[in-house]
Parts: structure tokens; C-alpha cells; sequence
């Protein structure tokens, strides 16, 4: 039912993992005995979602197998099979009582504090009541008979020793009045029929294991190995929730993310090989991964981590592919209109240190091709810049455009714009930062950001090939010398002096 939560999709992985570095299968069945809930289209979506975090699946719906059907709701003859076997044994009994009955059975254990076990009477009722109530065609659930004394002990892979006292449980169904059996029945005729031999789930699932394990016992089943992870917890340390932000794995593909970061961010919360490492490829995780090292505290999720991750892996992909992944972007997006002359190679090694998530592309593109001056200038972090005689500058500056100096050189590449650099600064008896700093200001618009040659030749680029749409804020060269023309440097030297908020006056 529903999406594939990254709770879920850890414990797939933790399955997919171990089964993958053992040597065995992973099996994918679809526990879909809620009728009113599960639908055709969540199973896609989960199946969906299991595929793109690249966790194959060696038997299942889609690809069958020796132990199929694969979908609990296609295998009910099976559990009637087996239900009438424990029906047979006196292991399960049927029970007639009403839903008010079981309800005022619930209220008196509450009042008489206990455990709201089944107290009715058709544990121990005789086949001739049985039958009155048959011939009466009254409803009819079968329920399992738990015994009344003792204790049930599991020895989980990642828990260790595991125990309930059996009287805290009281005889439980297992198959509902309309003929459906429920799920802790399901999945245990599954487990047995299937020959699984690990199970590796949430903790929410140890109540589940008790009824189990006495279900595996009653039908002379052996039990499979269980391990149980503990729940995914949210900054707070509470159950992660939707009202903590996105939780499927659905929700982070659409937001941008790899699977690769995915299915490594999730590996490690509550698994570690034991050393520093934090980066891991699925290869490296199957080589890697014992159940053994999994840790029984709960972990928490922390977006800003995942977010880091996925900018470890985006910037590992090969160069090729990262390359198209950002042009795909900004072609769907609108931003990018030609890709012929290089223009989204260079941007995209540009701008790859900076960006942890695709989507992010776009926004620091347009960043990069804006020209915000007026603010820059009018800024406080600017004004030893602005003291600096920036002025002089850009006088220096307009006149090497004026003269098609600055733009021959643009033309040239790196080569050129290097030649062009040590000149303007010897001109100017200009080196470093107080050469450099003017230059970025000037040109970009900015105090901080990429490499200035790569990014004025990349404006530069922009603007000669029509490589990317207006909408994107894209400001030309030829509007960078338009603007900064039009500075009045005289008033930007007393609004400095005497700071209050203005825009940066024009010249007039």
C-alpha cells in the first residue's frame, strides 16, 4: 500500500545486500492481503522505485520463479490448504463471537488490567455448539490457540536473544470471517513454501514474529533466520514521519536525487564497515555488507547529509555523463537553447563543485549569468573594494572593451584572456587580489563565485553562440559595459561614506 517509504527501501536494501553477498536470491513478494488499501498502481510504484535504486530482484510478480504466485492475493488456496491442516491438528478453532462481543472483551480487560487476550467461549466450546452455529450460517472467524503458560524465545541475527511470555498474547486469527486469511498467516505459509531462509525487517514486525514462530510450529515448518533493523528516526528522535518533510524514495527521485547517493546514504544508517569510509558504490556495499555490523539503535535521517552525499556522487560520475545529465536539465527546463558549441560542457565543469542536486542546475546557471552590479556595489561587504579606486578600474576596463582589446582577447580562450590580465595589470600596477577582485566585481557583477576566466569566457560564449534562452537573465557583455557605464562613481563614493540604503546612482 502506498509509496515505497525509505524505511522500506533500507530494508529492501539490507535484504538485497545480504542475499547479493551470500551468494543467494532476493526474493520480491507482493503482500498485498489488505484489499480495501493495496492497489495495482502501488505495486507499480514500489516496483517502480526498487528498480531505480538498482535493487534487482532474482524472483517476483514481474519474473516469476519456482515458488510462485508472487502476489499473496493470487496464492489463497494455499492458505486454506493450511489453514484446514491446523483446523485438523486442533491447533486453530473456529470462533462465532460478534465484533460487540469482542469489544466488551477488550473493555473488561482494560478495566481488569490485562493484556486484551481473547477470553470468549469457543476455545473450549463442543462440537454440537459448533455445529448450531453452522447450521445457523453465523460468521465465523479461525482463531490460533496460543497455550497459556510459558515463553517463546528467537535468537535474532541482530538482537540477539528474544523472548515474550505467552500468556500476554491470547489466541489470535488467522482467517477472517470473509474467507481472507490475515497477514501474519500469509507470510508465514509464504516464508515456509517459498524455502526462505532470512528474513530481514523492521523491528515494528517482532510482535508479528511471536504469533509466527507458534504458526511455524503448529504446521511442522522450520523457521527462517530473522534480523531486525531498527526504525528510521527523524531529527527529533520520533518515528520519521511526512510531517517531517519527503519520505519516499519516489519523492527523492523527483527532487533531484541519484540512486547511487540514495542507496549509500541509506546503507549507512544503521550499518558501517567499520572504518571512516562514508562513500560507497552498490559493489563495494554487496563486498562490504554483514548483517552482523547492523546496529540495533534507532538512526536517524538527516536531509542535509543525504543532500551532501548526493553532491559526492553526482560530481563522480564520469565526465561524459555528468555533462549530459546537466545539458538534459537545462534543455528541459528551457534554459539551454543550442548545445553545438561547447557552451554546456563548460558550464557544467564550471558549476559542478557548487551543485549537490541536478535540479539545483538551474538556478546556478542563472546565478552565474546575471549581472547583479547595482546591488553588489551598494553593499557593505563591497566598500573596501569600491575604496580601492575602483573607479580608475573600470575606466581602464571600459576603455579595453571601447577598443575591442577586451573582447579579442575573450575570443582567444584562456590563452587570451591570460595575455590580457598580466597587461591590464601592469597598466594599471595592479597584481593579486587588488587586481583581481576589481576585475570580478566589474565583470560578473559579483563578489564571489567560480573562476572568473572561465566564467567571463563563458558569458562571453553565451553571448556569441545564443546558447541559452532570456528568460534565463542571461546579461550580454556588451549590457555588463551598458551598465557599468552608466555608474555614477562620485555618488557610490558618498553613499559609501554615509551608508544608507540606496541603489546605485546612474551617472547623469
Amino acid at each position: 500500500t502506498g509509496n515505497l517509504h525509505v524505511g522500506g527501501a533500507r530494508t529492501a536494501l539490507f535484504n538485497y545486500l545480504f542475499a547479493r553477498s551470500r551468494g543467494g536470491k532476493f526474493v520480491l513478494r507482493v503482500e498485498d492481503t489488505d484489499l480495501e488499501r493495496s492497489t495495482k498502481k502501488s505495486e507499480e510504484a514500489v516496483l517502480s522505485d526498487l528498480s531505480w535504486l538498482g535493487l534487482d530482484w532474482d524472483e517476483g510478480p514481474d519474473i516469476g520463479g519456482d515458488f510462485g504466485p508472487y502476489r499473496q492475493s493470487e496464492r489463497n488456496a494455499l492458505y486454506k490448504e493450511h489453514a484446514q491442516k491446523l483446523m485438523e491438528s486442533g491447533a486453530v478453532y473456529r470462533c462465532f463471537c460478534s465484533s460487540e462481543e469482542l469489544e466488551k472483551m477488550k473493555v473488561t480487560a482494560n478495566q481488569m488490567k490485562i493484556p486484551p487476550v481473547y477470553m470468549g467461549k469457543w476455545a473450549t466450546a463442543s462440537d454440537a455448539e459448533v455445529q448450531q452455529e453452522l447450521e445457523k450460517g453465523t460468521p465465523y472467524t479461525y482463531r490460533f490457540r496460543v497455550p497459556k503458560e510459558g515463553s517463546l524465545k528467537i535468537n535474532d541475527l541482530i538482537r540477539g536473544e528474544v523472548s515474550w511470555n505467552l500468556n500476554t498474547l491470547g489466541d489470535f486469527v488467522i482467517m477472517r470471517s470473509n474467507g481472507q486469511p490475515v497477514y501474519n498467516f500469509c507470510v508465514t505459509v509464504d516464508d515456509a513454501t517459498m524455502r526462505i531462509s532470512h528474513v530481514i525487517r523492521a523491528e515494528e514486525h517482532l510482535p508479528n514474529t511471536l504469533r509466527q514462530a507458534l504458526i511455524y510450529k503448529a504446521l511442522g515448518f522450520a523457521m527462517p533466520l530473522f534480523a531486525h533493523v531498527s526504525l528510521i528516526l527523524a531529527p527529533d528522535k520520533s518515528k520519521l514521519s511526512k510531517r517531517h518533510g519527503a519520505t519516499s524514495v519516489g519523492q527523492y527521485k523527483e527532487m533531484g536525487y541519484l540512486p547511487q547517493a540514495m542507496v549509500n546514504y541509506l546503507a549507512l544508517l544503521g550499518w558501517g564497515d567499520g572504518t571512516e569510509n562514508e562513500f560507497f558504490t552498490i559493489d563495494d556495499l554487496v563486498e562490504k555488507f554483514t548483517i552482523n555490523r547492523v546496529n540495533k539503535s534507532g538512526a536517524v535521517f538527516d536531509a542535509t547529509k543525504l543532500k551532501w552525499m548526493n553532491g559526492q556522487h553526482l560530481r563522480s560520475l564520469p565526465s561524459d555523463l555528468l555533462i549530459k545529465d546537466f545539458e538534459d536539465r537545462w534543455r528541459s527546463t528551457g534554459i539551454l537553447l543550442e548545445s553545438e558549441s561547447g557552451f554546456a560542457k563548460e558550464a557544467a565543469e564550471l558549476l559542478k563543485e557548487g551543485i549537490d542536486l541536478i535540479t539545483d542546475a538551474d538556478a546556478a546557471l542563472c546565478k552565474l549569468l546575471s549581472y547583479p552590479l547595482h546591488d553588489t556595489l551598494s553593499s557593505d561587504e563591497a566598500k573596501s573594494v569600491v575604496e580601492d579606486k575602483l573607479s580608475e578600474v573600470a575606466s581602464g576596463l571600459i576603455a579595453a572593451y571601447d577598443s575591442g582589446e577586451l573582447g579579442q582577447a575573450l575570443a582567444e580562450g584562456h590563452d587570451g584572456w591570460k595575455k590580457w590580465v598580466k597587461s591590464f595589470g601592469k597598466t594599471h600596477k595592479r597584481k593579486g587580489k587588488s587586481l583581481f577582485m576589481p576585475l570580478r566585481v566589474l565583470l560578473t557583477g559579483k563578489l564571489h563565485g567560480p573562476a572568473m576566466d572561465s566564467t567571463v569566457i563563458l558569458v562571453h560564449k553565451a553571448g556569441t553562440s545564443g546558447a541559452v534562452a532570456p528568460h534565463s537573465g542571461f546579461v550580454s557583455i556588451a549590457e555588463r559595459f551598458k551598465i557599468l557605464k552608466e555608474v555614477d562613481w562620485e555618488s557610490l563614493q558618498k553613499q559609501q561614506e554615509s551608508p544608507v540604503e540606496s541603489a546605485v546612482p546612474a551617472a547623469s
